[in-house]
């Protein structure tokens, strides 16, 4: 039980790193959500075999990181979840890829491993980004910013609300798996039985409290539109500083292979 209520408390922890006061957290959620669409188009942008090029692009990531005073190891045991469905994506790339890009030594470096190996850093660096932005800035600011940038409010109001379900389906799961081990006076594992009636359950318990909870916002007033509860943010000085700056620099990292470069530079090998 401790263990479950362990990942429960350590999924809720992005909401809580979003209210700390770092510059970062500060800045309006619009310039953070631009900037990092930028990112992701960039980093997704690359030929499937570009590797070298992206690296750069780590560079983003690690200093928000550092700037947001965000904990190193939580964020990476986030991104360790994405990492598999991006190698289940790649992992075939192998075989049906065999045409030979490149040799060192004897060893022929087939266009399989490299796509292989560009994939799963785009995914590394696409979903850092993405869980970053979360942890700055909070889901709720970032279905605010993207209706202020032109987001139909009936989709934003829906992202929220899956969000937000998903902590109730979470909660539910913990009470529900909890009852069961209560119940099972020490026995491990579980029947395809008694697995489909505890996932049955625990989908019409889900399905109740969220009802009661849309009830409760009913009699509270909500008609349909999320009010702001935290600080208002404006797009003044620093954000702009903030976009203009790391889009800028993005769009040189894409244009140009750093790393080709200054190999080239310290070789002598400059056109």
């Amino acid at each position: 039980m401790q263990a479950i209520d362990g990942t429960f408390l350590d999924f809720k922890q992005l909401d809580l790193l979003a209210t700390r006061q770092t510059a970062l957290h500060r800045l309006d959620p619009r310039a953070k959500v631009l900037t990092t669409a930028c990112f992701i188009l960039c980093v997704v942008s690359f030929d499937r075999y570009t590797i070298s090029a992206m690296l750069p692009y780590l560079l983003f990531p690690a200093i928000l990181l550092a700037a947001g005073g965000l904990p190193f190891g939580y964020i990476l045991r986030k991104i360790l979840i994405v990492v598999p469905f991006a190698l289940v994506i790649g992992i075939f790339n192998p075989i049906f890829d065999r045409q030979v890009i490149m040799q060192i030594g004897a060893f022929d470096i087939r266009g399989g491993w490299i796509s292989c190996a560009s994939i799963l850093i785009r995914a590394t660096l696409t979903a850092s980004v993405a869980i970053i932005l979360v942890a700055l800035t909070g889901f709720p600011s970032i279905c605010a910013a993207l209706e202020k940038l032109g987001m139909p409010k009936a989709f934003a109001v829906q992202l929220l609300f899956l969000y937000r379900y998903i902590f109730v389906l979470t909660d539910e799961g913990v009470r529900t798996t909890r009852a069961c081990q209560l119940r099972s006076f020490g026995k491990r594992g579980l029947s395809m039985r008694q697995f489909g009636s505890l996932v049955g359950h625990l989908l019409l318990r889900t399905w109740a409290r969220a009802e009661r909870i849309h009830m409760a916002m009913l009699a509270r007033g909500f008609s349909g539109e999320f009010h702001a509860s935290g600080p208002q943010h404006r797009f003044g000085r620093e954000e702009v500083v903030f976009m203009v700056g790391w889009i800028a620099l993005f769009i040189v990292l894409r244009l140009y292979n750093t790393p080709l470069l200054l190999g080239s530079l310290f070789t002598g090998d400059m056109p």
